[in-house]
């Protein structure tokens, strides 16, 4: 059976104080931030049964994923964060470009830190080719990643992104435009699970299109006391949260 997945948009970094930030290249975590990671990692209920935690190479998803689920990581000897690159985020603005991985390496290295970086290839930061900001480039990588969660052998998978990639993976659009070009708060956790294509959830197979929607639970842990939005209308909400992005600053797919 397909894992269930918490999914949650990385902590404050410091592009997030203002557009006038956005020019530092991938910024770490502020001093709020690193609180936010202690928050979360307090609150999240979950945590013993999490088998794998894996986030962005991007510096501030990474301290995220350690600093709040550190323990998990610890339960088990030789236990690893698995760092994806298609998880990072959309745009080539100087905050969403990642560190070259030679340098990200040393960084692990010098801190200790159990992270797994042999996904990250180099030229991941280039905005080019699989990572161009562009509609296309991101739905392809968004479903190559929902299918390489989908095949995973754990029933309960951590994963730390960022606040416009998770509208990409999950094919959610409710309330796009609520933040800075994000429905997502900073720590936000929402639980999704993988249906069949005629929306049954959750889902006791694989599949091509590895559809995923979020949990009840999860809904009504943000205050959704609504369904979620059908199939038709996330395809309206998304439109609609593009165009708000680019009003936003945030010209992604448009």
């Amino acid at each position: 059976m397909p894992p269930r997945l918490h999914l949650i948009r990385h902590a404050q970094g410091y592009h997030n104080l203002g557009p006038e930030y956005w020019n530092l290249v991938d910024p770490i975590l502020t001093e709020k931030g690193k609180r936010q990671c202690l928050k979360l990692s307090d609150s999240f209920s979950s945590k013993s049964k999490v088998d794998l935690v894996c986030t962005s190479p991007m510096r501030r998803a990474i301290y995220t994923g350690l600093e709040a689920f550190g323990s998990v990581l610890q339960d088990r000897e030789g236990r690893r964060l698995i760092a994806l690159p298609d998880l990072q985020e959309l745009s080539n603005f100087a905050c969403d470009v990642g560190t070259d991985v030679v340098d990200l390496q040393k960084e692990m290295n010098e801190g200790n830190l159990a992270v797994d970086l042999t996904f990250v290839e180099e030229g991941w930061t280039n905005k080019t080719g699989r990572y161009e900001p562009i509609r296309e480039k991101i739905e392809a990588r968004a479903r190559d990643t929902r299918l390489w969660l989908q095949a995973r052998p754990e029933k309960e998978i951590v994963v730390v992104s960022h606040g416009g990639f998770l509208h990409f993976l999950t094919e959610d659009w409710e309330d796009g435009c609520k933040y800075d070009a994000t429905a997502w708060a900073n720590v936000e956790c929402r639980t999704y699970e993988f249906v069949t294509d005629n929306g049954d959830c959750p889902s006791t197979e694989q599949s091509d299109n590895a559809r995923m929607q979020e949990t009840t639970d999860s809904r009504h842990r943000r205050g959704k006391i609504n369904p979620p939005p059908t199939r038709e209308s996330q395809k309206v909400l998304c439109e609609q949260a593009l165009l708000g992005w680019a009003e936003q600053g945030y010209p992604i797919g448009t």
